[in-house]
Order: C-alpha cells, then sequence, then structure tokens
C-alpha cells in the first residue's frame, strides 16, 4: 500500500509533535499507521517513519545551532590544545560522541527485531504504560542538584544506555534519556538539553540508514519531502514549547497520558477494533 500525500501530512504532523516529548513518536506513528491502514511491519512504512525524523533532528539541529557550533568548535580546539581540554564545551563534545555510541550498536545488531517482532501494538500498549512509572519514580528520586557544568562521562555513558531501550516502540527516547538524567540527579533542563544533543547523531544516522526503504516505489520522494518539511516545523516548535515546560513542571503529565493512551490501545486491541500488526 503506498503512502498517500495526506498519510504524509498526518504523520509529519505526529511525528512533529512527539518526537522530543517524552511519549514515544514510534509508539504514536505505529497506533496511527494502522489507524490510517498502512502495513507497520512493511520495510518501506518503517524507512518513511525514520526519515521523516530526520525533519524533526534538523529543527532541533536549528534551534540548538549556536551550542552545537560552540561545541564543535571547543572540542576541535581541545584536541590540538591541554588548556582547551579543561573546557566544559569540549568535554560535552565527548559526551554527545560517546553517549551516541550504545543505540548506534544495539540498532544495528537489533535491526531485524525492531522492524519486526517489535512493531507490534500489544508492545507498544505495555511501553507505554510500564515506562511512565519510570518516569514517576525518576522524578521523586531527582534532586537536581547538578548542571551542564557539572556533567560527567559517566553520565553520557550511563545515558546513552537507556537511549537504547527507545528501541522498543512506546518506551520514548526522550522519555527514556530524561529520566535517565534526572536519576543522575542532573537538573530537568540540562538532562533534557542532553537528550536532544545525543538524538542528533542518533536519530540521523537511522534516517539514512533508512532511506533506500523509503525511496521504494510505495513511498516516492514527494511524500517523504513533505511528511520531512512538516515534521521539522511542528517540532521546531515543540522543542522551545518543552524546554519552557520543563522548567517548572515535572514528568508527570506526560506520564500520565501515556497510561491513559495505554489502556485506550489494549482496550482497542481487546475488543478487535484494531489489530496488533
Amino acid at each position: 500500500m503506498a503512502v498517500e500525500i495526506w498519510h504524509a501530512i498526518v504523520l509529519g504532523i505526529v511525528e512533529g509533535i512527539t518526537e522530543f516529548l517524552p511519549i514515544s513518536s514510534t509508539g504514536h506513528l505505529t497506533i496511527v499507521e494502522k489507524m490510517l491502514g498502512l502495513p507497520i511491519d512493511d520495510p518501506a512504512v518503517t524507512g518513511f517513519t525514520a526519515v521523516i525524523q530526520v525533519g524533526a533532528i534538523a529543527a532541533s539541529i536549528v534551534y540548538f545551532w549556536h551550542d552545537i557550533v560552540r561545541f564543535v568548535r571547543a572540542w576541535f580546539a581541545g584536541v590540538f590544545s591541554a588548556e582547551k581540554r579543561q573546557e566544559t564545551d569540549y568535554r560535552l563534545g565527548w559526551y554527545v560522541i560517546v553517549g551516541s555510541i550504545p543505540v548506534g550498536i544495539a540498532g544495528f545488531l537489533g535491526k531485524d527485531l525492531i522492524k519486526g517482532p517489535l512493531r507490534n501494538l500489544w508492545v507498544v500498549a505495555g511501553a507505554l504504560i510500564l515506562w511512565s512509572f519510570v518516569m514517576f519514580a525518576a522524578e521523586r528520586v531527582a534532586r537536581q542538584t547538578r548542571t551542564e557544568q557539572q556533567l560527567k562521562l559517566s553520565d553520557s555513558i550511563f545515558i546513552g544506555v537507556a537511549q537504547c531501550l527507545a528501541l522498543i516502540p512506546g518506551v520514548s527516547r526522550s522519555g527514556a534519556t530524561i529520566s535517565a538524567g534526572l536519576v543522575r540527579d542532573i537538573d530537568r533542563v540540562t538532562a533534557t538539553r542532553l537528550s536532544f544533543f545525543l538524538a542528533i547523531p542518533a536519530l540521523t544516522a537511522a534516517g539514512l540508514y533508512e532511506l533506500k526503504d523509503a525511496l521504494s516505489e510505495a513511498i516516492g520522494v514527494t511524500p517523504l519531502l513533505i511528511g520531512t518539511v512538516i515534521s521539522f516545523v511542528v517540532a521546531y516548535i515543540s522543542i522551545a514549547w518543552l524546554l519552557r515546560f520543563v522548567a517548572h513542571h515535572r514528568l508527570d503529565a506526560f506520564a500520565w497520558y501515556r497510561i491513559i493512551i495505554g489502556l485506550l490501545l489494549i482496550v482497542a486491541l481487546a475488543t478487535g477494533w484494531i489489530a496488533a500488526t
């Protein structure tokens, strides 16, 4: 079944809203794709999903452009200067690189599982509900005593490993990484910013890897471009809103939303209103 223009518009909006909010973009896209009548385990459809994520990642690059440039300059300067290696920006550059490695390895080794058995709405429902309790717990143990200047390499490794759990549809990459940051006593805004930075290499690589499947005859260039552009615009707005929100609020509202959506999905699956695959 082909992905039509209106499918691309809907999925681009869903991707843009959900990519950075801790509610699982993959989970929501899987649900919406199924409701649209698209085959959720088709390589072309999963490829389309991965490619339009690049639009959301491009939004994060644009939004954090000055930070990224600062990190890159500091990293290259630190390669040639021992003095520059003492700067926070140099260390953050390394932290993003190292923290991105676990999900790259896990994604490559588990690609068949991710594209196959895990593309099941029972998995999505379970992950939406169960990870919500992790988010509740992370908020309650968090002391938020550490800022960006106090990040350590061990933090990036811990958060990078947590990012691997987001390969399970329904967990949420941002939900996993922000929660991991809170558990490490990192303040919520810093944890959220680091979550964005870690997303850039991971999701860009995934999108480029899946491009070959998404460009199949079942998809086509036009729906891909439309979905990607829409996800870019909507994601940019979502990033700005989320950073303002986490500065003053816990993640509890997102956790409750996830539980409600998960329970509704279970009802829909149990009654046969929607099929699991």
